[in-house]
C-alpha cells in the first residue's frame, strides 16, 4: 500500500480529485503529472517513450516486454512462475505516486472486467498489490490489437461487419450486468490468431448503480476521437455511450478514418460536440447505403437517437449480413435541420424568411429552367495541335492521365472515358453537361515540338456555359507529369473538392521517368479499349498492346501502371472464347507480381490483382476484397463497380450487384454495357418489368447500341412466354442474322421447327458457330423425331468441340454442352459425367449465374436419356434461384416435351413463373 504519511492535506487534485499535499507546486498530483507529461525529471516521458528501466521480476511474475498501456496502467507481457504460463499483466503506471483514488480506480476496473465472464471478454486471473503498485494478471491474447492489425486502410466490409457484430454482443452481455465500458476504441479489442475479437482494458468501466466516490472530472476521460458527446460534456453515461464508440469503431474499419480527427484534443471534442461525421460513401465508395445508415445512427449526438442497445446494433448489422431490410433509417432533409437548429437556435430564427425568400425564387426560377445537372466533371478530348499525326496518341495520353489522377479525389464525381471521348470536336457544354449529368466540363488543346509541350485548358460550368477558369502551361517535355498533377489539383480546388493525403501522393506520383516507355504505354492502353467485328480482330489488337507493354516494361523495368495493364490484358487473351491458353495466365501472374513489387498500395495494383483472383484464380471472395480497397484508392473507375457487380451477382448478392452496376453506370453513363447488365439482372430475378424498362430507356439512348437492348428484350419477352413481343423485337434487329442463336429459340418455341432447322444450319461458317446453334438444330430434329438428322447433328456439333476437349481448357460451358449432345447420341455415361463435371466446376454456391443453366443442363439430359425422376430432381433444386429455368423456356421449349404431362414439371412451371424476392 502507498504510505500515506508521505501526503499532507491541504490540495486538491484538479484532474482526478485526490487530496495532495499543499506543498507540491501547480494543481495535479504527482501521478496526473506524469500521465500528462508534466512530471519533474522527465520520468513521464521515459515512461512514455519506453525508456525507463523494466523490471525483470514482479513478485511471482517475470516480466518479458510491454505490450501496451490502457486507460490507467502499463501492459506487459509475462510468464506467471508458479503456473509457468504466458500472461498479461496490467500494472498501474505511476507506482508508488498513486493516489487513493487512482487506486480506487484500479481496482475498480479489475473488479468490472473479473466480474465478467465471457468468450469475448479478456479473462482476469489475479488481483493484487506489490510494492506500492496495483496489478491484475489476464489472458494473453496473442493476435494483436485491432488498431494495429487494421492500420489506416478500410477493412473488407463484410469482416469488419463480422467483428462489430461479435463485439456489439459481448458489450450487451456486459450492460445487462450493469457495466460500461466507457473507452470503446480499436486499441481496446484483440485479435486472436483465428481473428475472433476479445474485450479489454475496462479502465474506464463503471458499474451503473454505483455511488463512485470519483469525481465526475474523471467521467471526461476516455479517448478523444471515439468518446461520446455526453461523455465530452460530462453528462449522465448510459448504455448508449458505448454503442456510440462501437459505431465510431465501425466507422473506421470501414472508411479508414475515426470519425473525428482534430489537430489537438480540444479540437476534436469540439468536433465531436458541434460537427456531424463526413457521410462514409465519401471516404469508400464500396460502402453501402444501409451500412452507412448504421454506422451514422450510431454516432448519433442524441443519445436517444442511437440504438437502444448493443443487441440492437448487432441485430441490424446481421440482417444486412442477410440482405434483409434494416431497421435503422437514413437521416432525410429534416432530420438534418432539426440537428441544426438544435445547435444553432439563435440563427434557425432567421429560416422562416429565407426559407419564405428562397421559395418563391425557386418557383420563378424552376419554370424557366431544367433541373441543373449534380456536380461532377468531364474531362473532354483534347484537341492536337501538332503537325504530326503520331502526336495524337500522346494527346491522348495528356487528357486520359489528367481525367484518372482527378478520378482519384473520392469527393469529386469524375465521368469515364468511354463516356467522354464521343464528345472529340463537340462544344455544346450544357449538352454535354446534360447528357453526362455533371455541372463542369474540362476542354484543352496541346502541342507537342520536340522537347517542348504547350497546354491550353479551361474550366467551363456546364449549367450557364461561363468560363471559371483557364491555365496555359509552356514546360519541357519532361515536364509533363508535373504539369498532370498541377492542373488536377488545380480543377479541384476550383470545384472546392477537398484532397486527403493520399489522394494527393497519388496523384503526385510520376508514373515512369522514361518518356518513350509512357508514349508505349499510351498506345497499348487505346489498343486494348478499341473493339473488333470479331475474336480475331481483337485477339490482334491485344497481342499488339501486349507487344508495346513489354517494350515499355524493358525500357523502364519499374513502371507499374504497365505491369497493371499487361495483367489485365493477358487475362483479356486468356478469356477469348475458344482460344484460351494458359501460358496467357502465367503472364499475366508475372506481370501482377511485377506491379506488386513496385507499387504495392496503389489503386491500379489492387484492381490487376482483383482481375486475376476473378479471371485468373475464379478466387470471388478475395477479388471483392481487394476491389474493396481499390474503390477506395480509385472512387471514379467504372470498371472497379462493375467488375464488383458481377462478382456479387456469381454470389448471389444481387442487391448489392445492382447497386453497383448504377454506380458504373453513373461513371460511365455512355457506356451500353451497364444498362444491359441491369437488365440482364433483372431477368434473371424474373422482374421483368423492371428488365423491360430499363432496356426501354436505353434504346432511346444508346442508338448505335440498339441491336444488342433489341436482343435483350427479345430474352425477356421469351422468359415471360411472350412469343409476339418477342418476335417485335428481332424484327428491329439490323440484320437478321445479328443474333441466330434467339431466332431459332424463337422459331423453336413457334413450333416451326423446320425453319429454326434451317437458320441454325445456315448460321455454321466455322467451328465456333457451330458451337453456338448446334444444339438448338438437335432441338430442331428431335421434335421432329428424325433420328438420323439427330444423329447428323450431334456428331457434327461434337466435332466441333473435339479440339476443345482435348485441349488444356476448363471452360463448364463446354463439358455441359457436350454432355447434352452425348445425350441426344445416347451415350449416357458420358453425357451425366459432362454434364456433373460442369456442375462441379461451377456449382451453385459459387455461381448463381452460369450454375443454375448447367443443373438446368444437367436435367436435359436425363429428361433426354429417359430418366425423368432424375430430371425432375435437379429442376427442382434450382426452381427458386435467379438464373433457373425461366417459365416461357419451360412451358413453350420443346426440349422439354419429354416431362410434359407430369404433374411436378407442372409445378414447376408454375413457380417458375414468380418473381425472385431481391437480396
Amino acid at each position: 500500500m502507498i504510505d500515506k504519511r508521505q501526503l499532507t492535506k491541504g490540495k486538491v487534485c484538479a484532474r482526478c480529485g485526490a487530496t495532495i499535499s499543499s506543498r507540491l507546486p501547480g494543481q495535479s498530483c504527482p501521478a496526473c503529472l506524469i500521465e500528462s507529461g508534466l512530471g519533474p525529471d522527465g520520468l513521464a516521458e521515459d515512461l512514455r517513450d519506453g525508456k525507463a528501466p523494466l523490471m525483470m521480476n514482479f513478485g511471482d511474475y517475470e516480466l518479458l516486454e510491454e505490450i501496451g498501456r490502457g486507460g490507467q496502467g502499463v501492459v506487459f507481457r509475462a510468464r506467471q512462475k508458479s503456473l509457468n504460463r504466458i500472461v498479461a499483466l496490467k500494472v498501474i503506471g505511476v507506482g508508488p505516486w498513486a493516489t487513493e483514488a487512482h487506486i480506487r480506480r484500479f481496482r475498480l476496473e479489475a473488479e468490472a472486467a473479473a466480474s465478467l465472464d465471457h468468450p469475448g471478454i479478456v479473462p482476469i486471473y489475479e488481483i493484487g498489490e506489490r510494492d506500492g503498485s496495483c496489478y491484475f494478471s489476464m489472458k494473453c491474447i496473442e493476435g494483436g490489437q485491432l488498431d494495429k492489425i487494421a492500420g489506416d486502410q478500410p477493412m473488407p466490409v463484410r469482416r469488419a461487419v463480422e467483428l462489430i457484430v461479435k463485439v456489439a454482443r459481448t458489450l450487451h452481455y456486459a450492460h445487462q450486468r450493469g457495466i460500461l465500458h466507457r473507452d470503446i476504441k480499436p486499441g481496446n479489442i484483440l485479435l486472436d490468431k483465428e481473428g475472433e475479437p476479445h474485450l479489454t482494458d475496462f479502465g474506464l468501466a463503471r458499474l451503473i448503480e454505483s455511488e463512485s466516490t470519483i469525481t465526475r472530472t474523471m467521467d471526461v476521460l476516455g479517448t478523444p476521437s471515439y468518446i461520446a458527446p455526453e461523455q465530452a460534456a460530462m453528462k449522465p453515461l448510459t448504455n448508449a455511450t458505448d454503442v456510440y464508440g462501437l459505431g465510431a469503431v465501425l466507422y473506421q474499419l470501414l472508411t479508414g478514418y475515426p470519425p473525428f480527427a482534430g489537430g489537438t484534443t480540444f479540437e476534436t471534442i469540439r468536433l465531436v460536440l458541434q460537427v456531424e461525421p463526413r457521410h462514409p460513401h465519401l471516404w469508400n465508395p464500396k460502402i453501402d447505403r444501409d451500412i452507412a445508415t448504421i454506422s451514422l445512427k450510431c454516432l448519433e449526438k442524441d443519445p436517444q437517437r442511437r440504438y437502444a442497445s448493443a443487441l440492437e446494433l448487432a441485430e441490424d448489422l446481421e440482417r444486412w449480413s442477410r440482405h434483409e431490410p434494416i431497421r435503422a433509417r437514413r437521416t432525410g432533409l429534416l432530420g438534418r435541420g432539426g440537428k441544426w437548429v438544435r445547435r444553432n437556435p439563435a440563427l434557425a430564427a432567421l429560416v422562416p424568411l429565407s426559407l419564405a425568400l428562397t421559395t418563391v425564387l425557386a418557383f420563378m426560377f424552376s419554370r424557366n429552367e431544367e433541373r441543373l445537372p449534380p456536380a461532377g466533371i468531364a474531362v473532354l478530348p483534347f484537341e492536337n495541335l501538332g503537325d504530326e499525326k503520331e502526336n495524337a496518341s500522346f494527346v491522348d495520353g495528356m487528357q486520359d492521365d489528367i481525367l484518372t489522377k482527378l478520378a482519384k479525389v473520392a469527393d469529386l464525381k469524375v465521368i469515364s472515358r468511354t463516356s467522354v471521348m464521343q464528345y472529340r470536336g463537340v462544344r455544346n457544354t450544357r449538352e454535354i453537361g446534360r447528357a453526362l449529368r455533371v455541372s463542369h466540363v474540362l476542354e484543352g488543346s496541346v502541342r507537342k515540338s520536340g522537347d517542348k509541350v504547350h497546354l491550353n485548358a479551361q474550366l467551363i460550368d456546364t449549367r450557364d456555359d461561363t468560363h471559371v477558369w483557364a491555365e496555359q502551361y509552356d514546360r519541357d517535355l519532361t515536364d509533363v507529369f508535373a504539369i498532370q498533377s498541377e492542373l488536377a489539383q488545380k480543377i479541384a480546388s476550383q470545384l472546392s473538392k477537398k484532397i486527403n493525403r493520399a489522394e494527393k501522393a497519388a496523384i503526385e506520383t510520376k508514373p515512369t521517368h522514361d518518356l518513350e516507355a509512357y508514349e508505349l504505354y499510351v498506345r497499348a492502353k487505346l489498343l486494348t479499349r478499341s473493339s473488333g467485328p470479331d475474336n480475331l480482330e481483337v485477339l490482334q489488337k491485344l497481342a499488339g498492346a501486349s507487344d508495346l507493354l513489354q517494350r515499355a516494361v524493358a525500357r523502364d523495368s519499374n513502371f507499374a501502371l504497365a505491369y497493371c495493364l499487361l495483367t489485365e490484358t493477358n487475362l483479356s487473351l486468356y478469356w477469348i472464347p475458344g482460344r484460351a491458353e494458359p501460358a496467357f495466365r502465367t503472364r499475366a501472374d508475372v506481370a501482377l507480381h511485377n506491379a506488386q513489387r513496385i507499387a504495392p498500395e496503389a489503386g491500379e495494383t489492387h484492381l490487376a490483382k482483383a482481375l486475376f483472383d476473378y479471371y485468373g484464380n475464379r478466387d470471388l471472395d478475395h477479388a471483392l476484397e481487394e476491389l474493396d480497397t481499390a474503390a477506395r484508392l480509385l472512387p471514379n473507375n467504372a470498371d472497379v463497380f462493375d467488375t464488383s457487380a458481377r462478382i456479387e451477382r456469381r454470389l448471389n448478392r444481387w442487391k448489392e450487384a445492382l447497386r453497383h452496376f448504377a454506380k458504373a453506370a453513373e461513371l460511365d453513363p455512355r457506356d451500353p454495357t451497364h444498362p444491359t447488365a441491369i437488365a440482364t439482372t433483372y431477368r434473371l430475378l424474373r422482374h421483368y418489368k423492371e428488365a423491360e424498362e430499363t432496356v426501354d430507356r436505353a434504346i432511346g439512348m444508346f442508338p448505335e447500341a440498339a441491336d444488342q437492348f433489341w436482343k435483350e428484350k427479345g430474352e425477356v419477352a421469351l422468359a415471360e412466354g411472350d412469343l409476339e413481343k418477342a418476335r417485335a423485337a428481332i424484327e428491329k434487329f439490323s440484320s437478321k442474322e445479328a443474333f441466330p442463336v434467339l431466332l431459332v429459340r424463337v422459331l423453336l418455341y413457334e413450333h416451326n421447327y423446320l425453319e429454326a432447322e434451317r437458320v441454325a444450319v445456315a448460321s455454321w461458317k466455322d467451328e465456333g458457330s457451330v458451337r453456338f446453334t448446334g444444339v438448338g438444330a438437335i432441338i430442331a430434329a428431335r421434335a421432329q423425331a428424325d433420328a438420323e438428322k439427330i444423329r447428323a447433328y450431334a456428331v457434327k456439333a461434337r466435332h466441333a468441340y473435339e479440339p476443345l476437349l482435348n485441349g488444356p481448357s476448363v471452360d463448364p460451358t463446354m463439358f455441359s454442352e457436350v454432355g447434352v449432345i452425348d445425350a441426344a447420341l445416347g451415350r449416357r455415361e458420358d453425357a451425366i459425367a459432362e454434364c456433373r463435371r460442369a456442375v462441379e466446376l461451377r456449382p451453385l454456391d459459387r455461381d448463381a449465374v452460369e450454375g443454375p443453366d448447367y443443373v438446368a443442363n444437367l436435367a436435359l439430359a436425363y429428361a433426354w436419356l429417359g430418366e425423368r425422376d432424375h430430371a425432375i430432381e435437379q429442376l427442382s433444386s434450382i426452381i427458386h434461384v435467379p438464373g433457373g429455368p425461366r417459365f416461357g423456356d419451360l412451358k413453350l421449349n420443346p426440349m422439354w416435351d419429354d416431362l410434359r404431362g407430369d404433374p411436378r414439371f407442372e409445378q414447376i412451371m408454375a413457380t417458375a413463373a414468380e418473381p425472385i424476392p431481391l437480396k
